[in-house]
């Protein structure tokens, strides 16, 4: 008689709204429990554990404020000590402020480093680390993957958002690292899409008209990403590299931000 597998459980960070509430109900769609991970939205970190829930086993909701390197610390084994395990962990959360070159400073670096780089990587860290519990535990075939989100940006410079952007593209080479580091037991995989979901700083029709701007015709949607990253977490086979999911925006040249086109 056949077992069914055992439920695979999946830490979501900025999971409460937007592009991470989209990665965190196409995953519980597909199966996986989901810790969603939120700073301060805890209304919509509960319901999007509601909706969740309605797709699958289990999903709780956990708090940190990734600028404390002691609460991002933390995060893992909360999520361990619920669910009883984690299999992979998904870094979507993501500080987005607006600087320059001539406004630039050590403040405004240092606050998206911390928030875009070290914790994601601590939390790698962690999930390598609770991966080679399970295996000192008897879990011999006890295997982990980690997407970090990135940016087209990455391959399209421009001079707007430059502490985002140079944490990003941080966390794009602390993936090649990682990747080699964590082996063979953690796989870590980019993943960076073009424009995908409005924000105050775009009316609609403004977004409508930059989304177009690719050679596809098309930019990412929410659910394009979100199959993209389910994708790489099941995908045994792949590590060290970024699956841009833009419409192929990053081949062409933007001279500014798409918030300030």
């Amino acid at each position: 008689m056949s077992h069914p597998a055992p439920a695979r459980t999946v830490l979501v960070t900025g999971a409460a709204k937007r592009l991470g509430r989209s990665i965190a109900l196409a995953l519980a769609a597909g199966g996986w429990q989901v810790a969603v991970h939120y700073r301060s939205s805890k209304q919509d970190a509960i319901d999007t554990v509601a909706a969740c829930a309605q797709l699958t086993s289990a999903s709780a909701h956990f708090d940190a404020d990734f600028e404390d390197e002691a609460a991002v610390r933390d995060l893992l084994p909360r999520v361990v000590a619920h669910f009883g395990g984690v299999d992979a962990v998904v870094n979507s959360a993501s500080l987005f402020e607006h600087d320059n070159a001539a406004t630039f400073g050590f403040a405004a670096l240092e606050k998206h480093l911390r928030s875009n780089t070290a914790a994601p990587m601590l939390l790698a860290q962690a999930l390598h680390q609770h991966v080679a519990d399970r295996v000192a535990k008897g879990e011999a075939d006890a295997q982990g993957a980690v997407v970090n989100l990135l940016d087209q940006k990455l391959w399209n410079q421009n001079p707007d958002f430059v502490s985002y952007t140079l944490s990003k593209a941080a966390l794009e080479a602390a993936g090649t690292m990682l990747a080699l580091a964590l082996a063979p037991r953690v796989r870590v995989v980019g993943v960076a899409p073009g424009l995908t979901i409005t924000s105050h700083m775009l009316a609609q029709e403004k977004f409508q008209q930059l989304h177009a701007l690719s050679p596809l015709g098309r930019s990412s949607t929410a659910e394009d990403v979100a199959a993209t990253v389910k994708f790489a977490l099941e995908n045994r086979s792949i590590t060290g590299t970024t699956l841009l999911v833009d419409g192929g925006q990053h081949l062409m040249k933007f001279e500014r931000d798409f918030s300030m086109m």
